[in-house]
């Protein structure tokens, strides 16, 4: 399917050893119908030739700001112009160090001066680099100057390291290309979306939670933002990265999360309550440390209902936005996502059976099924960022019908 014909992509290849995914990258954006342009940096030669990327995109590649034939005709400036998209990838340490200075001291980093078209940066390096603050704070200035940041992934590394910083996968990469370039069908639209877990104090250092990682709310988010939307995260206590484009509110415990989530949700037009809020909560919090005693092995704690905060958006009479809410169940998870369905008043629900290894909480993979009154919609085991575009497609389809 020619999902990205007639569109021009301008690869930039820095030096990394992900480079050599460039020559697949390329082919695969070529099958959807793009045409690619390559530059490449003079350390990226060291890790794929030339030769071999001309072959693949049936273009010669440029490599060098001073090359006489091409500078007769202001060559890096017609490659500038010429670009739909700037794809960087791998973008090392060094070329993010570089861009963020605004330097323009080879042919890629100037045509990034030079252009108008949107730059895409998909950093590829040792996690300890990636890490490290002043890469933290380049890849930040790039994002404030308007730039999308496609990754890095999590695993294990050329060097044996395991952590963040691989490049994503060439059909990642493609697949953000085909996201970038699609017709936005939430353009226009605004979503509120809960994410990640809730604390319910005992004392002031204890509390009661649960396994939620909040992956797959932040990647709702960022599939929503993708898709055009105006996107507002309600984040329980989590250590994730905000995505690109979308404002956040942070809340700790279910009560707060349940404020922000009816303050917000009548300002929107689409509601997904993805955090996994606890049911329950302390009656009374201790005000000091409660201490271990010896007289006695037991510790009685009264606990009173949460308000329900997927419910309580569903039963607004003004106002009310589209409101999806999620079921993570162990068994029977038709029975109790229908039941839900029904029980709330929602108009989607996702369920998925979090008892099966390698999805669900902390899982980097998902598999979910939506239901709605008339019909439901399987998706299979994938990562939750495609999941999370799948459910925010759906969505978008949902209220066109």
């Amino acid at each position: 399917m020619q999902t990205l014909a007639g569109k021009k992509i301008l690869l930039g290849i820095s030096g990394g050893i992900a480079a050599y995914k460039c020559a697949e990258l390329t082919r695969r954006l070529i099958e959807r119908g793009a045409e690619v342009q390559v530059v490449m940096t003079t350390a990226a030669k060291e890790f794929i030739t030339p030769l071999t990327m001309q072959a693949v995109s049936g273009r010669p590649v440029s490599d060098s700001l001073l090359d006489p034939a091409a500078e007769a005709s202001m060559g890096h400036i017609e490659l500038a112009k010429w670009a739909d998209l700037v794809l960087l990838a791998p973008a090392t340490a060094d070329l993010i160090a570089r861009m963020s200075a605004g330097m323009g001291n080879d042919l890629l980093t100037t045509l990034v001066l030079a252009t108008d078209s949107p730059v895409a940066v998909s950093p590829a390096m040792n996690q300890q680099m990636y890490r490290n603050i002043a890469t933290q704070e380049n890849i930040a200035t790039l994002e404030r100057r308007g730039m999308h940041i496609w990754g890095p992934a999590a695993g294990e590394q050329a060097c044996g390291d395991v952590g963040p910083g691989r490049m994503l996968e060439p059909m990642q990469l493609v697949e953000r290309c085909e996201l970038f370039f699609a017709d936005k069908p939430l353009k226009g639209k605004s979503v509120v979306i809960t994410a990640g877990p809730t604390r319910e104090a005992i004392d002031p250092v204890r509390y009661i939670s649960n396994h939620s990682s909040g992956k797959m709310g932040f990647a709702l988010a960022q599939a929503a933002a993708m898709q055009g939307a105006q996107v507002t995260l309600i984040a329980g206590p989590v250590a994730l990265a905000t995505p690109v484009g979308v404002e956040r509110i942070d809340v700790d415990s279910a009560q707060s999360m349940h404020d922000a989530a009816l303050a917000q949700a009548t300002k929107h037009d689409i509601f997904i309550g993805c955090a996994a809020v606890a049911d329950y909560r302390p009656q009374a919090v201790a005000e000091h440390k409660i201490k271990k005693t010896d007289e006695s092995d037991q510790m009685t704690i009264t606990m009173v209902k949460n308000p329900d905060i997927i419910a309580s958006v569903a039963a607004l009479n003004e106002h009310r936005p589209f409101t999806v809410g999620f079921a993570a169940e162990t068994q029977d998870v038709e029975h109790y996502a229908r039941t839900k369905l029904s029980k709330k008043n929602l108009d989607m629900i996702c369920a998925n059976d979090v008892s099966v290894e390698g999805q669900g909480f902390n899982s980097n993979n998902n598999a979910i099924t939506l239901y709605w009154k008339d019909g439901k919609q399987s998706l299979t085991l994938a990562s939750k960022q495609h999941i999370a575009t799948q459910i925010v497609m759906t969505i978008a389809e949902k209220l066109e019908a």
